[in-house]
């Protein structure tokens, strides 16, 4: 069973989150809240698998709590990833939410199918990117002030297979996919992914994709 906190300040959407969620057989809604900051509390004690988060993710209590629920873990403690729900495809919110550690985006007009498979995937330590805001999320990359020298060094931190996964990545492959095509187990490939996280301080595999265009290491197609 995924475990799943619903995070939204109006009642009726979360209520209707949680009632979408909690029809799914391998989904179990553990909690809810309409507060960011309260989220953030609740998430420690109830430790779910994915925190579904809307509305507010816009404003510094919704990136905070974001930042908050994606510490790095304590010796024994799990940390949930967080799916962010968003009403538009704006790259300066999903950017910033980004930055604090999420694991996904999804537009909130996506269908319950969307919904709970992104759920299942963003719980699994995949990355989710609505496709209405893979180029918003690329351009506003492009965008930020450039830490390029940084970032090369970093990279070169990697090792070639590493930077081979990377690669695949960001290129939005699952692990499964990634596996197959370097002939790899996919055990194996998390294990990579793990080290490269860790490698390049992110917390999150949509961070990995977002370091694999500042470093230059893959380029953004034409628009």
């Amino acid at each position: 069973m995924t475990s799943v906190l619903v995070v939204h300040d109006q009642t009726l959407q979360r209520l209707g989150l949680r009632m979408l969620l909690a029809a799914e057989p391998d989904i179990t809604v553990v909690g809810e809240s309409a507060d960011p900051l309260d989220a953030a509390r609740l998430s420690a004690e109830l430790q779910p698998d994915v925190v579904v988060m809307g509305s507010r993710v816009s404003d510094a209590d919704g990136i905070d709590a974001i930042r908050s629920i994606t510490r790095p873990a304590l010796p024994g403690e799990r940390r949930p990833r967080v799916l962010v729900l968003t009403p538009t495809s704006s790259e300066t919110h999903s950017y910033a939410a980004l930055r604090a550690g999420a694991g996904g985006f999804l537009l909130q007009d996506a269908t319950p199918e969307e919904l709970a498979a992104a759920v299942r995937v963003v719980a699994t330590g995949d990355a989710v990117i609505t496709p209405g805001l893979t180029r918003a999320l690329i351009d506003a990359v492009r965008q930020q002030p450039v830490r390029r020298l940084t970032r090369e060094v970093e990279l070169h931190a990697l090792t070639e297979r590493e930077r081979d996964i990377l690669t695949a990545v960001a290129s939005g492959w699952s692990n499964a996919e990634i596996g197959e095509r370097l002939s790899i187990a996919p055990t194996t490939v998390k294990s990579h992914v793990s080290h490269i996280l860790a490698k390049i301080g992110a917390r999150a595999r949509v961070q990995a994709v977002v370091f694999a265009y500042e470093s230059g290491l893959v380029q953004p197609a034409a628009a």
